[in-house]
C-alpha cells in the first residue's frame, strides 16, 4: 500500500503538470488568434441579425453577457498587485499623467469637431476618456512592451477612469450631452455590471491564493476573457445591427474622430514615457495603453442612458472595430517608434 500511495503521487502531479500546460496552450492561442476571433464574431452577429432581422430577444441577452465578460476581464487584473505597482513610480507616473492628463486634453481639443447631437457626444467623451484594461496587455506584449507592468498597473488605471470619468464629462460634454447622462442609471449600472463582477473576480482571486481548488478554478477561468469578449461583441452587434438604420450618420460622423485619435494618442504616450525617462519596453506599453480604450467596459453605462440605443452602442462599437484594426499598425509600428537603447 505504502509503495501503491507513493507511485500516485508523481502521476497525480504529472497530470496537473499536463493540464496547466493544456490551458496554457489554449489561452496563448486565443491570445494569438483574438483580432480574428473577434473580427468573426462581428461579422457572425451582422450576418445573424440581416438574415433575422427582427430578432430582438438577444437584446436581453446584453447585460448577461457584459457581465460575464466584465467577470473574466477583471478576474485577469492583479488586484493584489495594485501596492507592487506604485512602487514602479516612473511609470505609474507616466501612464497616469499620459491616461488622465494628456489624452481628456486631447479629446477636449477635438470635441468641438463632434456633431453637437447629445448622444453623439456621450458615447465618444465614454469611450475615449477611459483607457482598456483587458487587451491592451496582450497586444503591448506582441508589442514588446513590459506587458507585466502593465497588468499590474491594471487595477490603478481602472479605479482613476471610475474616479473621474463623471468628473470628465461633466467637464467636457455640453448641457444637453451631460443632461442625459443622469446620476441614477449610471450609479446602478455601475454597482451590477461593474462593482458587483469586480467584487466577484477579487473573491475568486482570494480563494485562489488560498486554496488548491480556488487555484485550478482560476486557471479553468483563464481561458474566458476573450470568448467572453467575443460573445458580448456578437450580442451586442446582434442587438444592435437592426437599428443601424438610425445610427449611421451617427457612425459615420465619428469615424474620422477615431482614426484621428488613434493616430495621435500613441505618440502622446510616447511623449509622457520620454518626459519621465522610462526604456523603450515600458514606453511602449505607455504608448499602447495611450491608445488602447475601454470600449465594452463602459458600454454598460453608456446603455444606461435614456434612449440609448441604437446611437449609444453604435458609436461606442464603431470605436472598438477601429482600435482593432489599429492594434494590428501598433505592434508593428511603436517598436520601432521607442527602440531599445543598444
Amino acid at each position: 500500500m505504502g509503495q501503491m500511495r507513493v507511485a500516485r503521487r508523481p502521476i497525480g502531479a504529472t497530470q496537473r503538470r499536463v493540464e496547466r500546460l493544456a490551458i496554457d496552450e489554449a489561452r496563448e492561442l486565443l491570445e494569438r488568434r483574438q483580432v480574428a476571433i473577434y473580427f468573426g464574431a462581428v461579422a457572425a452577429a451582422a450576418a445573424l441579425a440581416f438574415l433575422f432581422p427582427g430578432l430582438t430577444a438577444l437584446e436581453a441577452a446584453t447585460n448577461p453577457a457584459l457581465a460575464l465578460m466584465l467577470f473574466a476581464t477583471f478576474l485577469q487584473v492583479p488586484l493584489a498587485a495594485l501596492g507592487r505597482a506604485f512602487a514602479r513610480w516612473r511609470f505609474m507616473a507616466a501612464l497616469l499623467a499620459a491616461n488622465f492628463l494628456a489624452i481628456p486634453a486631447f479629446v477636449a481639443a477635438l470635441s468641438p469637431l463632434l456633431p453637437p447631437d447629445p448622444m453623439i457626444r456621450l458615447g465618444a467623451s465614454l469611450v475615449l476618456l477611459a483607457p482598456c484594461v483587458d487587451y491592451v496587455v496582450t497586444f503591448a506584449h506582441l508589442g514588446r512592451g513590459d506587458a507585466r507592468a502593465l497588468l499590474a498597473a491594471t487595477p490603478a488605471l481602472l479605479l482613476a477612469q471610475m474616479a473621474l470619468l463623471p468628473l470628465y464629462l461633466k467637464l467636457l460634454l455640453n448641457d444637453e450631452a451631460a443632461a442625459v447622462a443622469q446620476a441614477g442609471p449610471f450609479l446602478h449600472a455601475f454597482l451590477w455590471l461593474i462593482a458587483m463582477p469586480l467584487a466577484l473576480a477579487g473573491g475568486v482571486q482570494f480563494w485562489s491564493g488560498r486554496s488548491a481548488r480556488g487555484a485550478k478554478a482560476t486557471r479553468l477561468l483563464s481561458v474566458l476573457p476573450i470568448p467572453a469578449t467575443a460573445l458580448a461583441l456578437f450580442v451586442i452587434v446582434a442587438a444592435v445591427t437592426p437599428r443601424l438604420g438610425h445610427a449611421l450618420d451617427a457612425v459615420q460622423a465619428v469615424i474620422p474622430f477615431y482614426v484621428g485619435f488613434a493616430v495621435v494618442a500613441p505618440l502622446i504616450g510616447l511623449g509622457a514615457a520620454k518626459l519621465f525617462g522610462l526604456p523603450a519596453r515600458e514606453a511602449r506599453s505607455v504608448a499602447f495603453s495611450a491608445a488602447t480604450r475601454n470600449s465594452l467596459v463602459v458600454l454598460p453605462l453608456a446603455l444606461a442612458a435614456p434612449g440609448a440605443v441604437p446611437v449609444l452602442p453604435a458609436v461606442i462599437v464603431a470605436q472598438t472595430l477601429v482600435e482593432l484594426l489599429s492594434e494590428l499598425v501598433y505592434v508593428r509600428v511603436i517598436p520601432r517608434l521607442a527602440q531599445d537603447d543598444a
